[in-house]
């Protein structure tokens, strides 16, 4: 018997499944291939709570299908062209060494300016490394603040003075359009996005498979003068594992300071040496971690959860949430309660 025949007899059909959210990622010629492989590495492995897959990744090419040299010795076999840009949800630009007129001149080739023409409006859009040259080109950074590898920024500032770039941080979320600095930093702007669009424990579990650091927080320095504090020097580390076991009460600096036995002064530099933000920066950051996690997993009320992340009341914690996520408090839970909702 056919479908059509089954159909006729009255059996219910089967409920169309979902459009899952489209990640198109654009591979030019001299593409690096660490930082083309990151969004399929990173979307391809979400899933929900029932093993579904949450995101389509598709690598295109600005030309038919076919071969894409890498900045390796070897080329890679893209199957897709510039038309799988129509369907992008979210457009990801990988780093590449052969820019050509956009790192030179600022401007997109013809051939790359009509394959990008061919995104909806709407298109999330999102560079890792000097793959924001491409963003900037097309003119979706003017006004807005951005970021690459460090050792470009003072170039893409001078190439593109319309742009504030900062040098300082991981990656910059600017809503719509998001920018990240080089190689890992890749990885904490797609996990990023995985946070964002489908709560922390998505996202943790894509980088316990990753083997990586679940979050670090884009505002993060890129480049640190002491990434490894040298032998006899004392590190920030007990102190800050002594903070996070105690997040619920009141810690003052000089309190984390005791913990390493240092004034607190030498404590601040030490800590913003190790760490690339001040001790204050941290513990807040800290703080709203929690309170996404518990806003996400518990049925505690706003204000509980604002005493159990340290902020003291709602309305610090509303205050320090808006500034981070530019959300409220009861705005994300609800989000993510919804995403929990959806079949």
């Amino acid at each position: 018997m056919t479908m059509a025949k089954v159909q006729e007899q009255g059996a219910p059909a089967r409920p169309a499944r979902a459009r899952r959210h489209r990640v198109v990622v654009l591979a030019l010629d001299g593409v690096i291939p660490f930082e083309l492989g990151i969004p399929q590495r990173i979307f391809g492995r979400a899933r929900n709570a029932a093993g579904e897959r949450l995101y389509d990744v598709v690598t295109c090419s600005v030309r038919p299908p076919g071969p894409v040299r890498t900045d390796a010795d070897y080329a890679i076999l893209v199957e897709h062209g510039p038309e799988a840009l129509a369907d992008a949800d979210t457009l990801v630009v990988s780093a590449s060494y052969e820019l050509g007129p956009v790192y030179e001149h600022g401007r997109l080739t013809d051939e790359l300016a009509a394959a990008l023409a061919r995104l909806r409006p709407g298109t999330r859009l999102v560079s890792i490394c000097t793959g924001g040259y491409v963003l900037a080109a097309a003119g979706w950074l003017d006004g807005r603040p951005a970021t690459t590898h460090w050792s470009s920024a003072d170039h893409f500032q001078r190439l593109f003075p319309r742009i504030k770039v900062d040098a300082d941080v991981l990656f910059i979320d600017d809503g719509d359009v998001l920018t990240s600095a080089g190689v890992a930093a890749g990885i904490d702007l797609c996990l990023h996005l995985v946070r964002r669009d489908h709560g922390t424990a998505v996202a943790n579990e894509v980088a316990r498979r990753t083997v990586v650091p679940p979050h670090r927080d884009g505002g993060q320095a890129q480049y640190i003068q002491r990434p490894i504090p040298e032998p006899q020097l004392a590190t920030t580390t007990r102190a800050r594992a002594w903070a996070l076991g105690r997040l619920d009460e009141p810690i003052q600096l000089r309190d984390m300071a005791e913990q390493e036995s240092m004034s607190v002064r030498t404590f601040t530099r030490r800590f913003r040496e190790e760490v690339g933000v001040s001790p204050g920066q941290w513990l807040t950051r800290q703080r709203v971690e929690r309170a996404r996690h518990l806003l996400e997993d518990s049925d505690l009320s706003v204000d509980q959860v604002a005493r159990d992340a340290g902020f003291g009341t709602a309305q610090s914690m509303r205050q320090h949430l808006q500034a981070a996520l530019g959300v409220t408090p009861t705005a994300y839970r609800r989000t993510f309660r919804a995403e929990d909702a959806r079949p």
